[in-house]
């Protein structure tokens, strides 16, 4: 849900006008608009490159992933990881632009540890795999668009920690 739709709804549940900190909450998402399109252009847009760092940043940590009898062994399992990484970079840019982490997590975090179990993935090397993802990100984003992306990458890390 965005920001915008949660004020509405929240004020309308409550038969309201939207409080002056609702507002002002407002006026602060409408002032970040644009660098919230921004965010979701650039990890549309370098995609790619921030998977190839993630993914080689994770397959140093976790060599054993790539290894014979590893989660992500030969060309196939492999391509179904990195399909996963690119999942969650586009979570991450519906969670900024909507300014809001309900999305995120009812799409990613729950029952993920459990999907995630049930497939034999390690949920341990997952976490570490969107650390390398947030990590790899920043690599193309200002400090400033950096601050707005960083929670959603955290959130979504903290709820498979749990």
């Amino acid at each position: 849900m965005s920001v915008v739709t949660k004020v509405i709804l929240d004020a309308d549940n409550e038969l309201r006008y939207p409080s002056i900190g609702e507002l002002q909450g407002l006026q602060n998402y409408f002032c970040e608009s644009e660098e919230r399109l921004d965010i979701a252009r650039i990890i549309r847009d370098k995609q790619q490159d921030i998977i190839k760092l993630a993914s080689k940043a994770i397959f140093q940590i976790h060599p054993e992933y790539i290894a014979p009898g590893g989660n992500a062994e030969g060309a196939r399992k492999r391509s179904l990881c990195l399909r996963d990484y690119g999942w969650y970079l586009r979570l991450v840019t519906y969670g900024v632009l909507s300014g809001d982490k309900e999305f995120v997590e009812q799409v990613g975090v729950i029952g993920v540890k459990e999907m995630y179990n049930s497939l034999g993935v390690p949920v341990l090397g997952m976490i570490d795999a969107i650390e390398c993802l947030r990590n790899a990100s920043l690599e193309f984003l200002s400090e400033s668009q950096s601050n707005c992306a960083v929670p959603y990458f955290n959130f979504i890390i903290q709820g498979m920690s749990n």
